[in-house]
């Protein structure tokens, strides 16, 4: 391997009805892990990505399952057309939030089935977290962290609230009570941000109110059998390359209700001697956050058959 690649896999939002529909029509590969998704959960799954209705795709318990799926098909492709391991491909793997269970299954530390099973444990524990209309999350766009800390120290006096993703420069999310994340959308308004947007998502995810869902995955994890990374696993909450099966297990615990350090992970992996950045499922999300937030790497995505002579070339 002549250049140091890492692997990322999407997170919530990059959803998309349709999604993953090219690779299992042109590879039996892909079509043969939509299928050991759904053998795992033991219901239609990809069907449903494929048809949706789209409010039940964006469901968290099916969203997270679904977008790893996709991220599971497109692998095995570039496995089949390079003959290659992961290892022999990519130096590092990274996920985005439930991403992180993608990257663990294509690094070989969790078993597709069962990290599909976990996603739906996740998904639903999330959701049962927080009572509907309870918790909210934000966008706040064009400021630093500095200025977040400040917005939440003012915001918090209507509840709990924290940075829950630092996704690129300029592109922060906070997360907590509905009220404590309106208090902030005014505080930054206040302070001549323009845009600061309250997001469409069921629950306050990555933080502290979701303390229930981090014990019950703390639960699932203790049991699930997890093997060290055959590659590095830049992990959310560390920011850091990690491959010890039982520090991964407990950054998935942490992940629950912790930050998403994205934007340290990029200017981690690049310090590390990363040059390319590979998207692997459904989307482009995790490829602009590189365009913003890092300079002189080459980005690619694995979204549909038509990516995939691109994605090689790469490799």
């Amino acid at each position: 391997m002549t250049q140091k690649i890492m692997f990322q896999f999407p997170g919530q939002g990059s959803q998309a009805v349709g999604m993953g529909g090219s690779l299992a029509e042109a590879f039996p590969v892909a079509r043969a892990a939509f299928e050991e998704v759904n053998d795992a959960l033991g219901e239609d799954l990809f069907r449903l990505m494929q048809d949706g209705p789209e409010d039940d795709l964006r469901l968290t318990r099916n969203a997270q399952p679904a977008l790893f799926a996709a991220s599971m098909a497109a692998l095995a492709v570039l496995k089949e057309k390079t003959g290659k391991d992961l290892s022999a491909m990519a130096s590092f793997v990274a996920g985005h939030s439930l991403g992180e269970y993608s990257a663990l299954a294509a690094a070989g530390t969790l078993a597709i089935g069962d990290a599909a099973r976990l996603l739906r444990l996740r998904g639903d524990s999330m959701q049962d977290a927080v009572p509907a209309g309870e918790g909210a999350m934000a966008a706040i766009l064009g400021t630093e962290e500095a200025v977040i800390d400040e917005i939440t120290a003012e915001a918090s006096a209507g509840g709990v609230i924290q940075l829950a993703n630092d996704n690129a420069p300029g592109q922060i999310v906070v997360s907590g009570a509905a009220a404590a994340v309106d208090l902030a959308i005014e505080a930054a308004k206040a302070r001549g941000i323009r845009r600061a947007i309250k997001l469409p998502v069921s629950a306050p995810f990555h933080c502290d109110m979701m303390q229930p869902a981090a014990d019950a995955m703390a639960a699932a994890l203790a049991d699930a059998d997890m093997k060290n990374s055959a590659v590095p696993v830049f992990c959310n909450v560390a920011a850091a390359p990690e491959s010890n099966a039982d520090a991964l297990r407990a950054n998935l615990v942490t992940q629950v209700t912790g930050r998403v350090r994205w934007r340290e992970t990029l200017l981690a992996a690049q310090a590390a001697g990363v040059t390319a950045f590979v998207e692997i499922g459904t989307g482009k999300v995790l490829s602009g956050l590189v365009k913003r937030t890092l300079e002189d790497v080459a980005i690619a995505n694995l979204d549909g058959a038509d990516d995939l002579d691109s994605v090689l070339a790469h490799l």
